[in-house]
């Protein structure tokens, strides 16, 4: 009789807390709509590549994903176009690189009806991340009319421009109890396109006075913003010389867990 009553207080606590756990899983969406870039595999086939979460090779943010999943949250991707119904569920929306015509034959532009989509998301809560890369890489003029919306703009230079394996050429020291980069003490980002800033945003990371990572509160919501696709799987993977102590996964776990504490409580 004690095992049956052991097994149903069991059984209650595990269906009552279930939806608890479901209610507090974090949901990561990564945009494949402004940034849709395919190449063909061994097979002959095309497939989607490029700052993508499926993507295991240096080009890929598979290394970033697993780092988002270690501290709970939920990985989804977007195909299509940003609006209301497309980011109901979504906590976090990271919009990378978006293609030029070089990348992509027809590239889905940000247009004025994806900026209120993810402006009035934003203003109810949402986390924006926006990485840009240099403006040869990028298409930057459709990308800043968005981020101009929280005092955000795309500078159109290459800060840290490196040359070969010079990796320290891309090198940023991070200050003492910076406030997002907990653990990281110096990462590695290269061709960066730095960031003029106006209200609401201010800078959260500088180097020699240039403007590297800019954030800005919009209703309740939070936008953060860098110049380069940086924590791809190449600058995570151990591929840095371990010599120059590059800090980019750990760099990775702070970013992570600092746009994760942004999401306001559920009420």
């Amino acid at each position: 009789m004690r095992r049956i009553k052991g097994y149903i207080i069991l059984l209650v606590f595990n269906l009552l807390g279930r939806p608890t756990i479901m209610a507090q899983t974090k949901t990561v969406t990564l945009d494949y709509f402004f940034n849709n870039e395919y190449r063909k595999n061994s097979a002959g086939t095309l497939e989607r590549y490029h700052y993508t979460w499926e993507d295991q090779r240096s080009s890929g943010y598979s290394i970033w994903g697993d780092v988002f999943k270690k501290n709970g949250a939920l990985l989804k991707s977007l195909e299509s176009k940003p609006d209301a119904q497309n980011l109901t569920g979504t906590d976090i929306y990271i919009i990378v690189d978006p293609d030029t015509k070089k990348e992509t034959a027809n590239p889905n532009y940000i247009e004025a009806r994806h900026i209120k989509a993810i402006t009035d998301w934003v203003k109810r809560g949402g986390i924006l991340v926006l990485m840009a890369n240099d403006s040869a890489n990028a298409e930057l003029p459709h990308l800043n009319k968005l981020a101009e919306k929280f005092g955000i703009h795309f500078n159109d230079d290459l800060y840290k421009h490196v040359i070969g394996t010079q990796f320290e050429m891309g090198a940023i020291t991070i200050p003492a109890n910076d406030p997002l980069f907990k653990t990281a003490k110096k990462i590695y980002l290269k061709d960066i396109s730095t960031l003029k800033l106006s209200p609401p945003a201010a800078p959260l990371l500088t180097d020699s006075s240039r403007v590297i990572i800019g954030m800005a509160k919009y209703g309740a919501g939070t936008v953060i913003a860098v110049g380069d696709p940086w924590l791809y799987n190449e600058y995570t993977n151990g591929r840095l010389p371990a010599a120059m102590d590059f800090d980019n996964d750990k760099a990775a776990d702070d970013l992570s867990k600092w746009l994760i504490d942004q999401i306001p409580a559920k009420k």
